[in-house]
């Protein structure tokens, strides 16, 4: 079982944590499978840098199913995320995870960053709970209602056109 190793190796993995002048908290959580893709070459590096003007990163988890390459775990880890290997679909997982720092009284902010329509109730709860929203896409297939639902959107561009919106 190659993905219990992968787990394994990287449960104690936490991932920095650099400080902003904004003082705002934010929980990053990243539907992998469904933003990870090469037709959007995303850089986890610049997604960072874009959400730390938004505030501090307290929590950033990559979310990846069971399949998942050493490479691109390794990739996770040394653009400074938590990857979390889980078997099957990632969506449940993120979305409880999710739950847990809307109800985190550390967090201010929620980000996600996925296409997926499922996200959006969370998006909802959380602005219910007086958290600060913020959603990470890309087109083609990044949910409006998703993008309309979010307090803050960014939308990253293909590979064909590299800049961020």
């Amino acid at each position: 079982m190659p993905h219990i190793k992968k787990l394994n190796s990287f449960k104690n993995y936490m991932p920095s944590i650099r400080k902003s002048s904004k003082g705002v908290n934010i929980g990053l959580l990243v539907d992998g499978p469904n933003m990870l893709r090469k037709q959007f070459d995303c850089n986890l590096d610049i997604v960072r840098q874009i959400i730390e003007e938004y505030g501090n990163i307290k929590v950033g988890k990559v979310f990846l199913n069971q399949y998942a390459s050493n490479k691109l775990i390794e990739a996770v880890v040394n653009q400074g995320f938590s990857p979390m290997i889980v078997a099957g679909e990632t969506d449940v997982h993120m979305a409880v995870d999710a739950f847990e720092l809307i109800h985190n009284p550390s967090i201010d902010v929620i980000a996600l960053m996925t296409r997926n329509i499922e996200f959006f109730p969370l998006i909802n709860i959380a602005k219910e709970n007086g958290k600060g929203t913020l959603v990470i896409g890309a087109e083609p297939g990044f949910s409006v209602a998703l993008k309309n639902s979010a307090d803050s959107t960014i939308t990253l561009k293909t590979h064909k056109h590299p800049s961020i919106t």
